[in-house]
C-alpha cells in the first residue's frame, strides 16, 4: 500500500513538471524563429558593447541610455564593469555616445547598476533623470539632476522602499514621483526562479511619491516596461511571460484602472511613447529562451513593434525591425525621433536606423 502511495506521488508530481514545463515554454516563446524584416541604413553605435537595456529621448534630441545591467541568469559581457549611462545627441550626422560624469559623495560608482530609466523634466527646464540601480543585486531608485553643461548628472537622493524590491522599470511623474514595475514577488533567487518557472503572476505596479507609496496593480506573469500617454490619461505596463500590453485608466489620486489588454506574439520588454502622435514603441524578445539561456551560436532574435491607437477598439500592429540576432542580439528598448530609430538590447550593442 505505501508503494502505491508514492508511485501515485511521484506520478503526479511528474505529470505537474511536465504541464509547467510545457506552460513555462509557452511562456518563453520557445520555439519561435523571427522572419526578418529590415529597415534602409542601419548602423551600430559605437561605443556600447555591454547593452542599452532602456532609452530615452529628450525633445531636443538628446537620448540617455542605459548600459552595463548585471541581472541574474542573464548574459553581460563587461562582468567586471560597473555599469553607466551614456548619452546621444540624435541631431548629429554621425551621433556617437558620451559616458555621463556622476558626482555626488554619497554615491557608489562601482556598484552602479542601472536598469530603466525616465527622465521629468519641471516647470524651470531642470531634467530629472531617475534610474533603477541594483547595486549588490538590489533594488534602489536614483534621483540625478542632469547637468547638460558639464555634461554630467548630479546625484540628489537615493529611494529604497519596501514596495520596491524588485524594481525593473520606471515613469515619472514628477521629480520624486514615478510609477514602477516589480518584475518578481520574491527577493530570494531560489525563490525568484520557481516564482516564474511555475508562473505565479505576483509581480506588481507601484506608485511611488515621498508621502504616498501603493499598489497599484498587480496580478503579471513578470511586469516589465512601463510608460505613460502624452496626455497622462493612461499608463501601459507591459507583461512579458504573458506576451501582453496592459492598458489603464490614471486616476487624479494615481490610482489605476484596467481598460484593456493586447495580446502580442513575443515578450514584451521595454515602452516608449512617442510624445506627438502617443504611438507605442517596444523591443521585444521573440525568443524568451534565447534570453534566458544565452548561446553565442544561438543568439537571441530582436524585434521592435509599433502600436498604434492603442486605446480604440482596432488598434494596428506593424513589426517594424525582426533580426534573428546576427546584428542585433536581445532587443530591449525603441524610440523615435525625426525619422530615425534607436533600438537598445539588454546587454548586447545598440542600433540606429532611419525609418
Amino acid at each position: 500500500m505505501a508503494k502505491l502511495l508514492v508511485l501515485t506521488l511521484l506520478g503526479l508530481g511528474l505529470a505537474l513538471f511536465r504541464d509547467h514545463r510545457s506552460s513555462y515554454q509557452t511562456r518563453l516563446n520557445a520555439f519561435r524563429e523571427v522572419d526578418p524584416v529590415e529597415l534602409p541604413n542601419c548602423n551600430l553605435v559605437k561605443g556600447i558593447e555591454a547593452g542599452s537595456e532602456d532609452l530615452e529621448i529628450l525633445p531636443n534630441g538628446l537620448a540617455f541610455i542605459s548600459s552595463g545591467l548585471k541581472y541574474p541568469g542573464l548574459k553581460n559581457f563587461e562582468p567586471d564593469k560597473p555599469g553607466k549611462i551614456l548619452l546621444m545627441d540624435l541631431n548629429e550626422e554621425d551621433p556617437t555616445v558620451l559616458e555621463l560624469r556622476i558626482i555626488g559623495s554619497k554615491f557608489d560608482l562601482s556598484s552602479f547598476n542601472p536598469h530603466g530609466i525616465s527622465t521629468f523634466t519641471d516647470e524651470d527646464d531642470t531634467v530629472y533623470l531617475l534610474v533603477v540601480n541594483h547595486p549588490d543585486l538590489k533594488s534602489t531608485v536614483e534621483l540625478f539632476k542632469f547637468q547638460e553643461e558639464e555634461k554630467s548628472l548630479l546625484h540628489l537622493k537615493t529611494i529604497r522602499h519596501k514596495l520596491l524590491p524588485n524594481v525593473n522599470d520606471i515613469v515619472a511623474v514628477g521629480p520624486e514621483h514615478f510609477y514602477a514595475t516589480n518584475d518578481h514577488y520574491f527577493v530570494d533567487p531560489y525563490l525568484r526562479s520557481w516564482e516564474v518557472y511555475l508562473g505565479l503572476a505576483w509581480s506588481y505596479v507601484v506608485y511611488y511619491s515621498p508621502n504616498d507609496v501603493q499598489v497599484v496593480a498587480d496580478g503579471f506573469d513578470f511586469a516589465n516596461g512601463i510608460n505613460i500617454s502624452p496626455d497622462g490619461k493612461y499608463v501601459y505596463v507591459a507583461e512579458l511571460l504573458a506576451h501582453k500590453i496592459h492598458v489603464y485608466e490614471k486616476h487624479a489620486n494615481w490610482t489605476l484602472t484596467p481598460l484593456k489588454s493586447l495580446d502580442l506574439n513575443t515578450l514584451v520588454d521595454n515602452i516608449s511613447v512617442d510624445p506627438v502622435t502617443g504611438d507605442l514603441w517596444i523591443g521585444c524578445h521573440p525568443n524568451g529562451m534565447k534570453i534566458f539561456f544565452y548561446d553565442s551560436a544561438n543568439p537571441p532574435a530582436s524585434e521592435v513593434l509599433l502600436i498604434q491607437n492603442i486605446v480604440s477598439e482596432q488598434p494596428k500592429v506593424t513589426v517594424v525591425y525582426a533580426e534573428n540576432g546576427t546584428v542585433l542580439q536581445g532587443s530591449a528598448a525603441a524610440s523615435v525621433y525625426k525619422g530615425k530609430l534607436l533600438i537598445g538590447t539588454v546587454f548586447h550593442k545598440a542600433l540606429y536606423c532611419e525609418l
